[in-house]
C-alpha cells in the first residue's frame, strides 16, 4: 500500500472567470497555448511517483475527466492505485453533494480508507506551479509536524489569501482566512499534508456547518494544538482565480520565462495531453514576434507578444498583439485585437477591430452582442 496518497480538488466553478468557465471547470481552462491549469498538479504527482490520485469532482466534470482519463499522459496509469474519479453521489443517506473543500474529502473517504495510507496530500487543480512534493512531504516528516501548509510570499492583495504566522522553526502560531486587516505576509498555497489519523479525526469532529479547509478545518487544529508547520515555497506560484490574474500568468511565460520553465524537458517537465496535429506554420506573408505558437496553427498574419493554442486561423493582414486565443479560434483578414482573450471556436469577421486598454474575454456571444455578428 502506498505511504502518500493525493486527493486534487477540482470541483469549484471559478466563477470570477466568468465566461471562461461558463462549460468547464477551472482546472479545464487553457494554458501556455498547449496545457491545462491540471497539468501542473498532474505533472508535480508524476515526478514525486505519487501515483494514487483521487480527483474529486462536481463542476462541469465530464471534459476533464475526458482529458485525464486513466492518467497516461502524466504516467499515472498503473495497476495498483492510479488515477480515479471521485464524484458527487446519491444514497440512502441523500444526496452527497460538496458544500466545500473539508466536506468534499470527508465525503469521499471511503477512498482514503482503502489505501490507508501513512499521509494525505491535499492539492488544488487550479494553480500554475511547479513543486517537488517529495521535498514537502520530508519536510513534513522531519519536522513531525501532523499538518504541513504549503506557503508562499504573494505580490498582490493579502485579503484574498488565507494568512499563516509562523515561528523560527516554521511551526504556525497564527492563520486568518482572508482577513480584512492582514497581520502576516505569508499566504497559504492551499496544499496541506495530512498524517492520515490526524485527518480523519478532524473530519469527524467537524459540525456540519463548518466546510471549508482554511476557515474552518485549519482554525480548529489550532485550537486543539496540533502541531503545524509551513513549507515556505519560494518558486513561482500563481492563484490564476481572475481573469486578470489568468492572463498575467499566461504573459509571463513571454515577459519572463525563467518564472516557470516551460522549456524544461530534463528535470521537471509539464507533461499534458498530446494531440496529433501537423507543426503550427507561419507562411510569407505572416509573422510571429515573442509569441508561444501551437501546433496545428496557421498564421497569414501578424501575431505579437500573444499567445495561440493548436487549430487556430490567423489570417492575411490580421494583427493580434497582447491576446491569449484558444483553440479554434479563427481570426479574418484585416481584424485587429488587443488585450482580447478569445475562447475556443470564435470566429472573428475580416475588419472587425477588438482593441481594449484592459484585458477582455470574447466569445462568439459577446461578439452578437456587440454588434459584430459572426454570422
Amino acid at each position: 500500500m502506498p505511504q502518500d496518497i493525493a486527493m486534487v480538488l477540482v470541483g469549484g466553478r471559478g466563477t470570477r472567470l466568468g465566461r471562461i468557465t461558463r462549460t468547464k471547470a477551472k482546472p479545464a481552462v487553457t494554458f501556455g497555448g498547449k496545457y491545462k491549469l491540471i497539468d501542473f498538479v498532474l505533472s508535480n504527482l508524476s515526478h514525486a511517483s505519487i501515483d494514487t490520485v483521487g480527483i474529486v469532482t462536481q463542476y462541469e466534470p465530464h471534459g476533464l475527466m475526458h482529458y485525464i482519463q486513466r492518467g497516461a499522459s502524466w504516467d499515472l496509469d498503473v495497476s495498483v492505485g492510479g488515477v480515479q474519479f471521485l464524484t458527487p453521489y446519491t444514497s440512502h443517506e441523500g444526496d452527497r453533494w460538496q458544500r466545500g473543500t473539508a466536506h468534499a474529502i470527508k465525503q469521499h473517504w471511503h477512498f482514503i480508507e482503502q489505501y490507508r495510507p501513512e499521509r494525505v496530500l491535499i492539492l488544488s487543480g487550479d494553480h500554475v506551479y511547479k513543486m517537488n512534493y517529495r521535498k514537502l512531504i520530508d519536510h513534513h516528516v522531519a519536522s513531525k509536524a501532523a499538518i504541513t501548509i504549503g506557503a508562499f510570499k504573494p505580490h498582490d492583495d493579502l485579503r484574498r489569501y488565507g494568512l499563516l504566522s509562523i515561528d523560527g522553526q516554521c511551526r504556525i502560531t497564527d492563520f486568518a482566512e482572508k482577513p480584512e486587516h492582514p497581520q502576516s505576509t505569508l499566504a497559504s498555497m492551499g496544499i496541506y499534508v495530512f498524517n492520515t489519523d490526524t485527518l480523519e479525526g478532524l473530519l469527524s469532529r467537524l459540525p456540519e456547518e463548518e466546510v471549508d479547509f482554511g476557515k474552518d478545518l485549519i482554525p480548529r487544529a489550532l485550537e486543539d494544538n496540533i502541531p503545524m508547520n509551513a513549507y515556505v515555497f519560494d518558486g513561482y506560484f500563481r492563484d490564476v482565480g481572475t481573469v486578470e490574474s489568468l492572463f498575467e500568468a499566461n504573459m509571463d511565460l513571454l515577459d519572463h520565462p525563467e518564472y516557470l520553465d516551460i522549456h524544461d524537458y530534463v528535470e521537471a517537465p509539464l507533461f499534458t495531453k498530446s494531440q496529433d496535429l501537423p507543426p503550427h506554420h507561419v507562411t510569407a506573408s505572416g509573422s510571429a514576434q515573442q509569441s508561444l505558437i501551437s501546433d496545428g496553427t496557421l498564421i497569414s498574419g501578424h501575431v505579437v507578444h500573444s499567445i495561440i493554442a493548436h487549430r487556430v486561423l490567423v489570417k492575411a493582414f490580421a494583427h493580434v498583439q497582447d491576446s491569449l486565443l484558444y483553440a479554434g479560434v479563427i481570426v479574418g483578414e484585416h481584424a485587429e485585437l488587443k488585450n482580447c482573450i478569445v475562447l475556443e471556436d470564435t470566429v472573428i469577421l475580416p475588419k472587425t477591430r477588438l482593441v481594449f486598454d484592459t484585458v477582455q474575454v470574447i466569445d462568439n456571444e459577446t461578439l452578437w452582442q456587440m454588434g459584430r455578428d459572426v454570422r
